[in-house]
């Protein structure tokens, strides 16, 4: 069994993921490409005191990128949505 630090990489600090966290109280996370909703929903709970109602993943396609005349790619990816409890949060940035 892995642990919740190899499942969830890092939070996703966007403008679109900041108006989720405001109004529909959903956190966006980077997590293992290999992890399913199950995982990632028992690793939130594990880092942080708070019950989770529901999990959406999407797969992100890596971008081309060109230097040069040569072609590059991206590695693809995974983003998670996980929607909280009602009157749960996550502190991830305290002393901002």
């Amino acid at each position: 069994m892995r642990s919740p630090h190899e499942i969830i990489i890092r939070p996703l600090v966007t403008e679109k993921g900041t108006w989720l966290t405001e109004n529909m109280n959903q956190y966006l996370f980077k997590v293992a490409g290999d992890a399913n909703k199950v995982e990632i929903s028992k690793a939130v709970e594990k880092l942080w005191p708070v019950s989770v109602v529901a999990v959406r993943t999407q797969n992100v396609r890596g971008k081309i990128k060109r230097r040069g005349r040569f072609l590059g790619k991206k590695p693809n990816w995974k983003k998670a949505m996980v929607t909280l409890a009602e009157g749960d949060d996550i502190e991830l940035f305290e002393g901002v």
